[in-house]
């Protein structure tokens, strides 16, 4: 099968750790064993991975040193989708051996420019702070700050993507038997006005960008890989359970908690919804065994 794998940006940061790049190579190592497992078994792989946290990171060490030299969000999302990319290709060739058969792809994605998404920014960004940092940092910055993980993150427009620029060279790498990684944080933010190509401040989700990249270049499936191990019905309450296969009318009877889980559920089912033969979601160890039906939550129509 040819499968389109989404890494979230709990991947290579998780959780509680340090945004080191120590930190981030042994993440990255899990994730290319995880890859490598679906690739030994003769599937194509198309990787996409996110970036929050290194964007977020970066952002922070601009203004820190210069605000006034600070770099706008589509150049931060191009230097994340270098850094993350390059980790992750070095670690699938120790563990894949696909020396010579992966390639980078700085992605563009165009957006709507009148996408309601740029009044009501709602996609956190970067580090969790307390109250009165986030207050001092969004006075200092700019920026707007949302209650998030029991703090208060950056929150940034979030527009929906409408088409990848690179599409025909990421379809002449996959057909030539290329692994890819492509689209990185969801897709550098782009609009074409008056046939000029102008990057925007926002973040794509990764997840609505996957599914449209799954779509694009004719997958079998869609494999949205995070930290916790399938989608649960009544997550937290008293009668949570794990939903291990669902149809998409199944899965949107469900609530999903809008800033984790619910991307993932929406783009899941949009891939099936749009012709896909399944999606599946769970944790990044799972990759295999969720693409077998054996971990994991499944989505077919």
């Amino acid at each position: 099968m040819r499968i389109v794998v989404a890494l979230g940006g709990n991947a290579l940061i998780r959780r509680d750790e340090p945004a080191s790049i120590s930190t981030q190579r042994k993440n990255a190592k899990t994730a290319a064993r995880s890859v490598a497992s679906l690739v030994a078994a003769g599937h194509d792989v198309v990787l996409t991975h996110g970036d929050g946290p290194q964007i977020g990171l970066m952002a922070l060490q601009d203004n820190a040193y210069d605000p006034s030299l600070a770099s706008p969000l589509d150049v931060l999302t191009a230097e994340a989708q270098g850094m993350v990319g390059y980790v992750l290709m070095q670690e699938l060739e120790n563990s894949a051996g696909l020396c010579g058969r992966l390639a980078v792809l700085l992605t563009r994605i165009e957006v709507d420019p009148a996408d309601p998404a740029f009044g009501d920014p709602s996609k956190p960004i970067g580090p969790v702070y307390g109250a009165k940092e986030a207050e001092a940092v969004a006075s200092r910055n700019g920026w707007t700050m949302v209650p998030d993980k029991g703090g208060f993150r950056r929150s940034v427009p979030s527009p929906r993507p409408l088409r990848l620029v690179e599409l025909a060279i990421v379809k002449q790498l996959v057909s030539s038997g290329t692994t890819v990684i492509c689209a990185g944080g969801g897709g550098i933010a782009v609009v074409r006005e008056q046939g000029v190509w102008r990057g925007v401040e926002a973040v794509i989700d990764k997840d609505f960008a996957s599914a449209l990249l799954a779509r694009d270049v004719d997958a079998d499936a869609l494999l949205l890989l995070t930290d916790v191990d399938g989608v649960y019905a009544d997550w937290g309450g008293e009668n949570q359970r794990l939903i291990s296969a669902a149809t998409p009318e199944e899965l949107k009877r469900h609530e999903f908690a809008a800033g984790s889980m619910r991307p993932k559920v929406l783009a899941a089912v949009d891939f099936v919804e749009h012709g896909g033969t399944c999606s599946g979601i769970g944790s990044l160890e799972d990759a295999l065994a969720i693409v077998e039906g054996k971990a994991g939550t499944r989505v077919k129509r």
